[in-house]
């Protein structure tokens, strides 16, 4: 991806103003939302690595990098919707193909949670 290229969390935000800056540092993000924002877009470019470390550690249990790359590699990631977004909880929906390039939508309300200044995914609500 070029730095330039509008960010895949569909904020219309070139990537280097957006979520890059929370995928060099995860320390950064100031929101909920931000930290989900910057999630899809990791499910978007296949950062593993940053789903996983922005996974609460309480959590990290239920989950694997090779989980993370593989949900994110099988699917074509197409617009991130951010629903209602208040304190700690963020609803949103994302649009994608699967292996079969049928398209599909992943609704959840996720639950975060801060720790240390620092934001982590703990859990979410298929919708």
């Amino acid at each position: 991806m070029n730095l330039t290229d509008l960010c895949p969390c569909c904020s219309g935000k070139n990537y280097s103003g957006c979520c890059q800056l929370a995928h060099l540092e995860h320390s950064k993000v100031r929101s909920a939302e931000t930290l989900m924002r910057s999630r899809y877009s990791a499910f978007a470019l296949r950062n593993a690595e940053y789903l996983m470390i922005t996974t609460h550690s309480s959590q990290q249990k239920y989950h694997s990098k090779e989980e993370y790359l593989t949900w994110a590699t099988q699917n074509e990631w197409l617009k991130l919707e951010i629903g209602k977004a208040q304190d700690n909880i963020v609803e949103f929906k994302a649009w994608y193909h699967n292996q079969e390039k049928v398209l599909c939508l992943h609704h959840e309300r996720s639950s975060f949670v801060q720790e240390n200044g620092a934001w982590y995914y703990v859990d979410g609500i298929f919708m």
